[in-house]
């Protein structure tokens, strides 16, 4: 009989580091800029992505120095995973802590690392622009009318 596949049985908590990083689809939906309701502390994306995502394959140019180059970037954690719903609903480590399977798009089930993009979930479909070509002021123009 196959082992069970490592996400189904493990917590986030419990995987390594290399498990945890193939856990990422690469949808780069995270790369979206949101913007906070100060009343509600609602969270909205916008279509504005940063800029240092590559636009080819929905990859951080700068993955290991994100933080350093962007210091409004948020790595995920283990430990943060309670706080993780502001994550898109269709994000791997969202759908593990809630106890959902993977979606069948998904590159640990595919095998190909773009089938996120092929299935036409990733930050492509709805980006407009990149955070260096408009000032912070403008983010509120670029809301999302669907919010994720």
């Amino acid at each position: 009989m196959a082992q069970e596949v490592f996400w189904r049985r493990k917590s986030l908590k419990e995987m390594n580091a290399r498990e945890w990083e193939s856990l990422c689809d690469g949808c780069a939906l995270c790369c979206l800029h949101k913007v906070e309701d100060e009343d509600t502390q609602e969270v909205f994306y916008t279509t504005v992505v940063c800029h240092l995502l590559d636009l080819n394959d929905c990859h951080c140019t700068e993955y290991e120095k994100r933080c350093q180059l962007v210091p409004s970037c948020i790595k995920l954690k283990p430990e943060d995973v309670e706080s993780f719903d502001w994550l898109p609903p269709t994000c791997s480590y969202r759908l593990i802590h809630e106890g959902q399977e993977l979606p069948e798009w998904h590159p640990l089930l595919t095998g190909e690392r773009s089938s996120v993009i092929r299935a036409n979930v990733s930050v492509l479909s709805v980006y407009e622009v990149k955070d260096n070509e408009i000032s912070e002021d403008q983010l509120i123009d670029f809301v999302l009318d669907e919010n994720y």
